[in-house]
C-alpha cells in the first residue's frame, strides 16, 4: 500500500482554517519547541497529524513534531505499525510505539486514563511538555452532556489544559472541527483507519449521548452549534464575534 498524502481540496482547506483558528485563538503553540501528537491511527488523529504537519512553520513557529501510537489488544490495525511508521518517516515526524497494559474488565474511562498516563510518561521521558489530542467539536459537546448528566456540572474538554501532576499541557487543535468534516476528509481521500474491536464501543455512555444528540438534532437542527457556543462562552477572554 502506498503512503497516504491528502488531496488538499476545499474540505481540507476548511479544516486547516479551523485548526489555524484554534491554534491562534487559544495560543496553543506559544513558547513551545516540541509537540507530541497522540496518533491512534483513526480518522481524527490522522487528520490532526496531517494538519499540524502542514501548518507548523507556515504562520506559526517551526517546532519539532513527534507522534506516539499506543497499541491496544482490541484494535485491528488496518493502518498497521509499518504503514504508520512510513507515513511519519515521510513527514519527518519521529514516531514512538508503546504497548497498553493488558487488563480485564477495563471500562471506557479507566481505559482512556491508562492510555493517557502512558502517553504522559513517554512525553516526560522525551522532555516534551505539550501533547496534541484529536478531540473534535462533537467530542467536546458530548463531554459537556456527560458531565451534566453524571456529575451535574457544566464542564467540557478545555481547548488547552495544564496537567499539574505531570507538568504537561494538553492542546486540542480540532476543537472547531466537526466529526462530519473529518469524515468527509477521510472518505474523499479513501483514508483507511484503525478499527476498534472493543466490546464497549457501541454501548458506551458516550455512544448513548451521541445517539441522543442525533435524535434531538432532528427536532432542533442547531442544537450542537448552540451547545458549543455555550461552551465557548465559558472560556476566559474568548470573543466569538
Amino acid at each position: 500500500m502506498k503512503t497516504f498524502f491528502p488531496i488538499w481540496n476545499n474540505s481540507c482547506k476548511q479544516i486547516e482554517k479551523k485548526v489555524r483558528k484554534a491554534l491562534y485563538e487559544f495560543n496553543m503553540l506559544d513558547n513551545i519547541n516540541s509537540l507530541l501528537i497522540a496518533l491512534s491511527g483513526g480518522k481524527d488523529s490522522l487528520t490532526l497529524l496531517f494538519m499540524l504537519n502542514t501548518i507548523i512553520g507556515r504562520g506559526f513557529p517551526k517546532i519539532k513534531l513527534y507522534a506516539i501510537h499506543v497499541e491496544e489488544n482490541f484494535s485491528e490495525n488496518i493502518y498497521n505499525k509499518k504503514l504508520l511508521k512510513k507515513i511519519c518517516d515521510n513527514l519527518k515526524i519521529d514516531l514512538i510505539f508503546q504497548k497498553a497494559p493488558i487488563k480485564k474488565k477495563l471500562e471506557c474511562y479507566s481505559c482512556a486514563r491508562e492510555r493517557r498516563k502512558l502517553i504522559f510518561k513517554t512525553a516526560k521521558n522525551l522532555n516534551i511538555k505539550n501533547i496534541a489530542f484529536g478531540h473534535h467539536k462533537d467530542d467536546i459537546i458530548q463531554t459537556l452532556l456527560l458531565n451534566l448528566f453524571q456529575k451535574g456540572c457544566f464542564e467540557a474538554m478545555n481547548p488547552t489544559i495544564y496537567m499539574y501532576n505531570y507538568d504537561i499541557t494538553i492542546i486540542r487543535p480540532l476543537i472547531f472541527t466537526s466529526e462530519k468534516e473529518i469524515l468527509k476528509f477521510a472518505t474523499h481521500n479513501k483514508l483507511q483507519t484503525t478499527k476498534c474491536n472493543c466490546l464497549y464501543e457501541n454501548i458506551s455512555k458516550r455512544k448513548m449521548i451521541d445517539n441522543l444528540l442525533n435524535m434531538i438534532e432532528k427536532k432542533f437542527p442547531l442544537v450542537k452549534d448552540k451547545l458549543f457556543k455555550s461552551i465557548l462562552k465559558k472560556e476566559k477572554n474568548y470573543d466569538n464575534s
